[in-house]
């Protein structure tokens, strides 16, 4: 039979002479010295910049408990009551509308910008971190991924005098890339997930990824390394994007890969949504910048004060990141009903909009949240579980904020853990309906 007939070894074609040339010229930049160098400079800088990160990360998270768990309760109440995000973000606007408009860096790129353009100088560090102190812990609808990467790149740059950087502007990029990396291994719960953004935020191909991802891989598994290392000696929380329980799932079936286009397009068009608000935000702050930016921090207050006044839950969900609220939601999918996951979505998306354009943290950390809650809303159509509209949304969310599909996609595969050798397929159509809506809907930048 054919299948029993013996197959002709088949030789490789020959490299065209361009080929031959590129592979030459990787390897030897890949033994030179200066490479080399480059990679024990990127291990030697990430050990020191993850240590800042802990420490900056570990620092945001405890603030965060102390306004809203310790000051509740040593106020006599048992968790924050639903006007709590009035005072808070108040406060917020007023502490950071300063920062913003006197000092240098201005508190850091805006969050619908994205994850931002190349490493922040050093000197725009102070503003940065003092801007995402006072942000994030008052209750601002953003995540801590952005300000962590600018503070990673910026340390980086610290260590490269600016001669060297003129002399090769090449040096700045990949040791700044190498340290945003270092400074978020952990906090999307895998050192991977941060190497792998980086690399596909980057654009390169060819023999120019590898040159990147090496030092990227080597600063971000000593970051993890750093970071896991102090947890456990100082017993700190990070807040790192994880779900320590979510519904389990069995192969998806037909059904499953159905709903995953209409429910995926909802969900890119939840995000682009937020970020077209985020835009017009952004305009309104243009002109007297102080005082606006005080009254957007009371607008996203007074969302989240409407939801937890409607729904009668916690004004937590709704505020901050949306790491705690998603892992919840994860582990007990069905505490909310159908109402409450609506109006999560519409007061966290109008908080998480104004947000963008007009405080300072991170755009990734709320989108995720609000495509797990869109997926878990719709976990009800029939021949859908709740555990494939989770995954939905998360690939769908994931891809729509960053416009990075590989990187949702693998970012879902962790978070969902045992689920993702069944979900995987699901994930990738999932991400790629996002991406493709998203792209197409997506509003431009105002000028």
């Amino acid at each position: 039979m054919a299948s029993q007939q013996s197959v002709p070894n088949r030789q490789p074609a020959p490299a065209t002479p361009a080929e031959a040339t590129g592979a030459a010229q990787l390897k030897a930049t890949l033994l030179s010295p200066g490479y080399l160098k480059l990679l024990l400079l990127a291990a030697l800088v990430g050990i020191p910049i993850s240590l800042v990160a802990f420490g900056f990360v570990s620092l945001e998270h405890e603030l965060q408990h102390w306004v809203w768990e310790s000051l509740p309760k040593a106020l006599g109440y048992g968790v924050a009551p639903s006007w709590w995000p009035l005072p808070t973000l108040a406060l917020a606007g007023l502490l950071i509308a300063p920062v913003i408009v006197r000092m240098p860096g201005h508190g850091g790129h805006l969050p619908v910008q994205g994850l931002g353009g190349p490493p922040q100088p050093p000197t725009a560090l102070p503003s940065i971190v003092l801007a995402a102190l006072i942000a994030l812990p008052l209750g601002t609808a953003l995540g801590p991924e952005a300000p962590l990467m600018a503070l990673g790149g910026g340390l980086a740059l610290l260590t490269v005098s600016r001669a060297k950087q003129q002399e090769d502007p090449r040096l700045g990029l990949l040791l700044g890339t190498a340290g945003s990396s270092a400074a978020i291994a952990t906090i999307f719960g895998n050192p991977l997930v941060g190497a792998v953004m980086m690399l596909e935020a980057a654009g390169l191909g060819g023999p120019q990824l590898l040159l990147l991802i090496v030092p990227c891989l080597l600063a971000s598994g000593l970051g993890a390394l750093v970071f896991t290392g102090f947890g456990h000696w100082t017993g700190l929380g990070i807040g790192a994007l994880a779900l320590p329980s979510a519904p389990t799932s069995s192969t998806p079936d037909a059904g499953d890969f159905l709903w995953a286009v209409p429910i995926a397009a909802l969900v890119a068009l939840v995000v682009v949504g937020a970020q077209w608000l985020g835009w017009r935000t952004v305009a309104f702050t243009r002109q007297q910048t102080a005082v606006r930016t005080v009254l957007c921090a009371v607008a996203v207050g007074v969302c989240i004060w409407a939801y937890a006044a409607l729904s009668g839950r916690s004004p937590e969900e709704a505020a901050l990141s949306g790491q705690a609220t998603l892992a919840q939601l994860a582990a007990h999918p069905h505490a909310w009903g159908v109402g409450a996951l609506v109006l999560l979505v519409l007061c966290k998306g109008l908080a998480w909009g104004v947000s963008l354009g007009s405080l300072r943290g991170g755009p990734i950390f709320p989108a995720v949240l609000l495509g797990a809650v869109v997926g878990v809303a719709c976990s009800g159509l029939p021949g859908l579980g709740t555990a494939a509209g989770l995954s939905i949304g998360l690939a769908a969310s994931g891809t729509a904020i960053t416009g990075l599909p590989v990187t949702a996609t693998l970012l879902a595969m962790l978070l969902i853990g045992d689920n993702a050798a069944n979900a995987t397929p699901l994930l990738i159509v999932s991400s790629v309906v996002a991406f493709v809506v998203s792209t197409k809907f997506r509003a431009k930048p105002t000028s």
